[in-house]
C-alpha cells in the first residue's frame, strides 16, 4: 500500500506513534522515527527491521526551533524523498485554569500546535514544492499527505486541560488550513481525534512516572479512579489499543483516503458522539 513512499513519525518511541511506525512499514513504507528519547527510539527501528521492514531513527524535540529543518532533510537524504507526515509527538500537563502557570500553558501549545505548524512548514519544500514541480512538468504527482493527532479534549474540551484542549483545537484549524492551501497540489491534510487509548498518558497516574518538561518534573498519567469510570461512558466499553489509533493514522494517509482532506477522524470508541 505505501511502496515506494517515505514516511516521518514524531513520537514514534511509545505507544501510538511506535503504533504507527511499524503499521507504516508492514505495509511498505520507509520511515524516520523520531522521538525526544534515543532509546526507545532506536528500539522501535529494531524492530521493524527485524520484521523485514525499512526504518531510520532520528531522535530529537520537535519543540525545537531547529530541528524540524534537520528531520526533514534527515528523510530526504536518507531516502529520497517524503510522501507522509505525521504529527504525533505530545504530552500532557495537567492543571485547573485558575492555578495554570504560563509556563504549564506554553509549554503544551509548544507541543501540540506550535510544533506541527513548524514541522509543516519545514515539509514544504519536500511536499508543496516537489508536487507543484511534478504538476507544472505534466507529469504524474506523488501522494503527499499529512496526518495531524488531535484530541476529544480539543473537540469537546475537558476540567484540568485548558492547555491541552486549547493546543487540540488549533490542530484541527492548522489541518483544514492546510488542507485548503495546499489542496491544489494534491496535499492532503487530516487529523485524528483520539478517546481513551491505553498509552503512557493514560496510565494510573498512581504509578508515580514523570517528565521532565523544561525545568519541572511533571506527573504523566490520569488519576486511577478516572480510568476505572472511562468505559462506562465509551460505548464500546473499552480503552482503544494503541494498534487501533494507529490504524487510523495509517487509514487517513492510504489510498482508500484519497479523495478525504481537511477532516477530523473521532477514533473514540464511539465516546463523544
Amino acid at each position: 500500500m505505501f511502496q515506494n513512499q517515505v514516511a516521518i513519525v514524531t513520537g514514534a518511541g511509545r505507544g501510538i506513534g511506535a503504533a504507527a511506525a511499524k503499521l507504516f512499514a508492514r505495509h511498505g513504507a520507509s520511515v524516520i522515527v523520531n522521538d525526544l528519547d534515543a532509546a526507545p527510539c532506536e528500539a522501535v527501528v529494531v524492530e521493524i527491521r527485524a520484521a523485514g521492514g525499512v526504518a531510520t531513527a532520528v531522535p530529537g524535540s520537535v519543540t525545537d526551533p531547529d530541528f524540524p529543518d534537520h528531520l526533514m532533510k534527515t528523510a530526504v537524504d536518507t531516502y529520497g524523498k517524503l510522501n507522509i507526515l505525521v504529527n504525533n509527538a505530545g504530552f500532557t500537563w495537567d492543571g485547573m485554569l485558575h492555578k495554570m502557570s504560563d509556563e504549564q500553558w506554553q509549554a503544551v501549545l509548544d507541543i501540540h500546535a506550535t510544533a506541527p505548524f513548524r514541522m509543516i512548514r519545514a515539509a514544504a519544500p519536500y511536499m508543496r514544492e516537489a508536487a507543484k514541480a511534478e504538476k507544472e512538468a505534466g507529469g504524474p504527482v506523488e501522494p503527499r499527505c499529512i496526518v495531524n493527532v488531535s484530541s476529544t479534549s480539543g473537540l469537546h474540551g475537558n476540567i484540568g486541560q485548558i492547555n491541552y484542549a486549547a493546543g487540540k483545537m488549533g490542530v484541527v484549524g492548522l489541518t483544514k488550513t492546510v488542507a485548503k492551501e495546499w489542496g491544489a497540489f494534491g496535499i492532503r491534510c487530516n487529523a485524528v481525534a483520539f478517546g481513551f487509548i491505553e498509552t503512557r498518558m493514560t496510565q494510573a497516574k498512581e504509578k508515580g512516572e514523570t517528565i521532565v518538561v523544561g525545568s519541572q518534573e511533571v506527573a504523566i498519567g490520569i488519576p486511577n479512579q478516572m480510568r476505572q469510570m472511562a468505559p462506562m461512558v465509551i460505548p464500546l466499553g473499552r480503552p482503544g489499543t494503541p494498534e487501533e489509533a494507529a490504524g487510523g493514522i495509517v487509514l487517513l494517509a492510504s489510498p482508500f483516503a484519497a479523495y478525504i482532506t481537511g477532516h477530523t477522524l473521532e477514533v473514540t470508541g464511539g465516546s463523544g458522539i
